[in-house]
């Protein structure tokens, strides 16, 4: 159901970002802002991202292969890495255009095109940001959760540019008419200035999953599982390792025993301490890869 969930708002959101796309695009060249172009450009590149995320977001709910053993949840940080980084640079791009702009002089601007823009892009993003929050409750998905921001950023963005394009439409019949040039790339400098927090965002999120830097959040519950573990008689010590790659954990646990732990028992008490742990995470099975090894040699930890 929470997959199902998850393509289905994608799905939304991919036809939504292709028509806001178009329209910046198609009246960013009719009114010659370079603004409204580049919220056009950043629509399409979000829109190709959000295929691709859609994509593997129906790999992840494969099982493992042959060639992919521990499934595809690795694809989930590779895929945000890229579409973060690909903004990013965007950006970067955009801001350099929009000082050469102020230093240039500015340019003229057709405000009725672009008012008539800001305000249907803004109705669609609080819309469409509105619709992924109450998706992503059930869903709980870091796609959807990434494009959700992605939709409000863009909602709050949009209301400030409509704001910015009403006011300079007004100052263009008042003796301030001659700087109503300038408005242009300086809403693309601080347009681009207030995104570079979104893409930078989640590049430093993917970034932690792709050098499987431990969540703190989940090693803290499995340290907190190992209390109850570490009461019974004969277990010495353990070592834990935990990552998160996309919606998948990887958590290993190493147990230390002495040489007859379990003699009497056998393989059914393991199992009952490895039931006790799971008991005390989370995080539901299909999403996690849980290993638990028995040693009375530390150097097999």
């Amino acid at each position: 159901m929470t997959a199902t969930l998850e393509q289905h708002a994608l799905k939304v959101s991919i036809i939504f970002t292709l028509l806001v796309s178009a329209l910046g695009v198609a009246l960013g060249l009719m009114s010659g802002s370079q603004s409204i172009l580049f919220d056009g450009v950043f629509s399409t590149i979000d829109a190709a991202m959000s295929g691709l995320a859609l994509f593997v977001s129906r790999l992840a709910m494969r099982e493992m292969s042959q060639r992919f053993q521990h499934g595809y949840w690795h694809l989930e940080p590779l895929v945000a890495a890229l579409n973060g980084s690909i903004l990013l640079l965007l950006c970067f791009y955009a801001f350099l255009n929009a000082i050469s702009g102020l230093i240039e002089g500015g340019q003229p601007l057709s405000f009725g095109f672009a008012i008539i823009y800001a305000v249907i892009v803004a109705i669609i993003c609080f819309a469409l940001a509105a619709y992924q929050r109450r998706i992503n409750r059930c869903a709980k998905s870091e796609f959807v959760r990434i494009d959700m921001h992605g939709w409000l950023m863009a909602a709050l963005i949009t209301s400030a540019l409509l704001v910015a394009f009403v006011i300079a439409s007004i100052l263009e019949r008042t003796q301030w008419a001659h700087l109503t040039p300038y408005v242009d790339p300086l809403l693309l400098t601080l347009l681009t200035l207030c995104l570079l927090p979104v893409p930078f965002n989640i590049v430093r999120r993917a970034m932690k999953e792709i050098l499987r830097m431990a969540p703190s959040a989940m090693d803290r519950e499995v340290q907190a599982a190992m209390v109850t573990v570490m009461r019974r008689e004969g277990i010495l010590s353990y070592y834990s390792h935990v990552a998160k790659a996309g919606r998948g954990y990887f958590i290993e646990l190493h147990i230390i025993t002495t040489p007859d732990f379990a003699a009497q028992q056998g393989v059914s008490l393991l199992d009952e301490i490895r039931e006790e742990i799971t008991a005390g995470l989370s995080i539901p099975a299909e999403r996690r890869w849980f290993s638990v090894a028995f040693t009375a040699e530390e150097r097999w930890a």
